[in-house]
This record gives structure tokens, sequence and C-alpha cells, in this order.
């Protein structure tokens, strides 16, 4: 059962890397160890991966205080994903049972524009 897991979690790290924008990913338990890491072109660094982890969950555990805070305590309530955006990235935080994914990506319009780049330079190299 357990190389079946394995499977599911390659499964879904393949689909993450083929979603357009895809930057790194980590997948920690809930102490923050870092289980799995990694990163489009150069390799993440196993360090920079721990500081990280540190820093995304202390701001999954502030966020869930604060909702608390603002919304009451109520015990069914949970955060689904916390996801945050810059003007070049998103980082989006899901948690579920003992585990934690974290995705980072580029953000989409940066992609699209990437993307044209890209096609239009192959259409100038076609016509050379």
């Amino acid at each position: 059962m357990a190389s079946q897991q394995v499977n599911e979690v390659e499964e879904m790290i393949n689909g993450l890397r083929n979603h357009p924008g895809f930057k790194s990913y980590l997948i920690l338990n809930n102490d923050g160890v870092v289980i799995k890491w990694g990163q489009e072109g150069s390799p993440m660094p196993y360090e920079k991966a721990v500081q990280q982890s540190h820093h995304v969950l202390d701001l999954y555990k502030k966020s869930k205080a604060c909702l608390g805070d603002l919304f009451g305590p109520e015990e069914g309530r949970q955060i689904e994903c916390v996801r945050l955006r810059t003007d070049e990235y998103e980082l989006i935080v899901a948690q579920e049972g003992n585990y934690t994914l974290v995705v980072a990506q580029v953000e989409e319009a940066k992609t699209a524009a990437a993307a044209a780049a890209l096609k239009a330079a192959e259409v100038d190299d076609d016509a050379d």
C-alpha cells in the first residue's frame, strides 16, 4: 500500500509540474520536516526548503488563529488553503491531515506573456 501512495504523490507532483507557471513545491509534515521538495530550473537546496517550510507553517498557524478571532472559534471551521499573490509569484499552502503542500507559481499573466514571446521567437526562426 505504501508503494501505491508514493505513486499517487508522484502523479500529483507531475500534474503540478505540467501546470503553466509552476515554479516549486514542498511537501512537509506539520512539525516542519521537509519530506519532498523540488524546483523548476536549478535545484532548490535543502536549507532553503527548510527555511521556507518554517515560514510557511508559521504563516499558516497565524492565519488560522486570526480567522478564529475574526469569525469565532467554531469546531468544524478549518482553513482549506492559504493563497498569497505578489506582483510576480503566487504561493498556495494546503494542509491535509499531518501533511502540508506548498506550491509556488509564476503569475499567470507573466506565464502567458512568456509563452507568447516564445511563440513569436519560434515564428521569427521559421521565417529566417
